[in-house]
């Protein structure tokens, strides 16, 4: 559908209805970029996903991977941006993936992009909950369990969802500035001092001896996961200012950011703990049960003690600040998929702010029905609820990345609205390669990956297609119905 609003087909006896409507001209592109920015929480990425990619992946030359993740999301991004100029809908991947791979293969997509955002959420719920409970002990003694802040952080996000797009946007905006800048600030003096006890490490980084030692493949694993959620920019599409101009800015400047701040961020981590010393400190982190320690360390070495006790708070809102956005991004599916007749009517409501709350409730109810199994079980919420969802979703992600690529070069080669071959064929073909270079990569490590085992991976791994399955076979059910 290449309209801003689609039309919801009527059940039998029904009087056809107009289409809701989300709020046009409500972002910018820094809004965007904010919505996005939070779904990725830098600080979150940094904390996690650098000492793993450290300590077990290729050590000094983790930065470069970063580097190479960006370069592959970049070449998507030229074909995910060619087909957004054409098609504008809350609905993005399904939308997309639908245009030119048909409407089965576009309502299964429909089904593994919200299970994708619903498990990303969900475990940012886990690491959040667990991080606030921390944080509520240290400071008063009180002692709440972690499913209790996800719980009432739940009620919290539904409410912002509520309120309308420009305030979620506002709040996200000021945590992201605030984790955003402690970061900058400490890579640019550590730059600007020449380094740590080895110097700045250039060679040791970024050479191709570097970049290929130990394990390279699951440093990519980990830039790649770290990467997540910057196709929201389409998402918003309906939301924005002129969105045939924002949208497309919007995405690039979102990736070159992601990727110049991980890049960059990684790069002086390494150099402040010297290359040669790095990838036992980051080991040790991870031995003592405490990745965090590997960046928290330093960062307080620069600035003193005092970031000891700021960053973990900044953790915390980092965390809210992600989930806050996969709130948003999942309830406009589940509205784009109403409005489209795929799901009941209802959650096509829209209020006097324009907020899609009736598909919000859906997504909030969600992140309840995936996050208390794991409490009734008293599952640790980091080891199990955090690892294993956010494993599946990038590998979910990864899956719709290379099915948009596929799709855009189908659609441009059928419909001619694009003759340009570099953005409708020999770019999309290249991230194609590329994203399914990264899922084979991701496959061979997943029980890494997820810190599980190999049973639990399986499971896992076999959920992804099992929901691609079942939503194109739904759809079709309820399309001949």
């Amino acid at each position: 559908m290449d309209s801003q609003t689609v039309d919801a087909a009527p059940r039998a006896g029904e009087a056809p209805r107009t289409a809701a409507t989300l709020k046009s001209n409500a972002l910018g592109v820094l809004g965007i970029l904010f919505f996005v920015l939070s779904a990725q929480a830098p600080l979150t990425g940094i904390a996690g996903a650098v000492p793993i990619a450290v300590a077990v992946g290729n050590g000094p030359g983790a930065p470069a991977a970063y580097a190479v993740a960006g370069a592959v999301i970049l070449l998507f991004s030229v074909g995910f941006v060619a087909m957004g100029r054409h098609v504008v809908n809350a609905g993005a991947f399904y939308t997309y993936i639908g245009k030119g791979l048909g409407r089965t293969a576009g309502s299964g997509s429909a089904a593994v992009a919200l299970f994708a955002y619903c498990t990303v959420q969900a475990a940012m719920y886990g690491l959040y909950g667990f991080t606030v409970s921390g944080l509520v002990a240290h400071y008063t003694g009180v002692t709440v369990s972690w499913w209790v802040w996800a719980l009432v952080t739940m009620a919290v996000v539904q409410v912002l969802g509520a309120l309308g797009i420009e305030l979620g946007a506002k709040v996200l905006a000021v945590f992201v500035l605030a984790e955003f800048s402690i970061l900058l600030a400490f890579g640019l003096v550590t730059l600007f001092q020449g380094g740590g006890p080895e110097g700045l490490g250039v060679a040791d980084t970024f050479s191709p001896g570097a970049v290929l030692q130990g394990a390279p493949g699951v440093a990519l694993m980990f830039a790649v996961a770290s990467m997540f959620g910057f196709e929201a920019t389409a998402i918003y599409g309906e939301e924005a200012r002129e969105p045939h101009r924002t949208v497309p800015r919007a995405t690039y400047l979102s990736v070159a950011v992601v990727t110049g701040f991980f890049a960059f961020t990684s790069w002086m981590l390494i150099s402040s703990y010297g290359a040669s010393r790095a990838t036992d400190a980051a080991g040790k982190a991870l031995a003592d049960g405490d990745s965090t320690v590997f960046v928290f360390a330093p960062v307080a070495e620069q600035f003193g003690g005092w970031v000891n006790d700021v960053l973990p708070v900044l953790l915390a809102t980092s965390l809210f600040a992600g989930i806050l956005a996969f709130h948003n991004s999942a309830n406009r599916y589940l509205f784009s998929l109403s409005r489209e007749g795929l799901l009941p009517g209802r959650l096509s409501a829209v209020n006097r702010r324009h907020a899609p709350w009736a598909a919000g409730l859906v997504q909030t109810a969600l992140a309840v029905l995936l996050v208390v199994p794991f409490a009734a079980a008293g599952k640790d919420p980091v080891l199990t609820l955090f690892s294993w969802f956010s494993g599946v979703g990038v590998l979910a992600c990864m899956l719709l990345y290379f099915l948009t690529s596929v799709s855009v070069i189908v659609f441009f080669r059928r419909e001619r609205l694009d003759t340009r071959l570099w953005h409708t064929l020999v770019a999309p073909a290249l991230g194609a390669l590329g994203i399914a270079a990264v899922i084979w990569v991701v496959l061979a490590n997943f029980t890494t990956l997820i810190g599980g085992d190999s049973a639990t991976a399986t499971r896992l791994v076999l959920a992804v297609p099992a929901v691609l399955l079942l939503g194109a076979v739904t759809a079709r059910v309820v399309r001949a119905r």
